[in-house]
């Protein structure tokens, strides 16, 4: 089965191992400099990387953008072009679900927060995530 760019069978949720170049871009900042090289993100990363955010507590886009940023150390910067997408396909997926509030500037904002099912998501892709970043590791190290 086919999830939100993750390759789901059971609990395990795979990555593929292509990089989608078509909109999962991050700039990369360092030391207040924008680079012109761009991160380009292996396919289902941009959703896990929100649904981590979102497990702390609900957050509306631009602090979800921030969060990620100052967690980051301002190495990833999502753009409204990238992260958007991305929100409206986990909530169409039911892994996340939008309510309208006021935010402490006294603004309307949409607030996007983890369902159960997109809690058990996250779990799962974590596993699979590391485990392929262990993988990854081992043939890399080889001599």
């Amino acid at each position: 089965m086919r999830v939100n760019n993750f390759h789901c069978r059971g609990d395990d949720c795979f990555f593929p191992l292509h990089f989608d170049t078509r909109a999962r871009s991050i700039v990369s900042k360092r030391k207040g400099k924008t680079m012109t090289d761009r991160l380009t993100l292996p396919q289902g990363t941009l959703e896990l990387l929100i649904l981590k955010a979102l497990a702390l507590e609900p957050l509306h886009g631009w602090a979800l953008s921030e969060r990620l940023q100052q967690v980051s150390r301002d190495a990833l910067q999502l753009g409204q072009g990238s992260l958007y997408p991305a929100l409206h396909r986990l909530e169409r997926e039911g892994l996340i679900k939008a309510s309208w509030r006021t935010t402490d500037a006294n603004r309307r904002a949409k607030y996007y927060a983890l369902t159960r099912t997109g809690r058990a998501r996250l779990e799962a892709a974590t596993k699979s995530w590391r485990r392929l970043v262990d993988v990854v590791g081992q043939v890399l190290d080889l001599a």
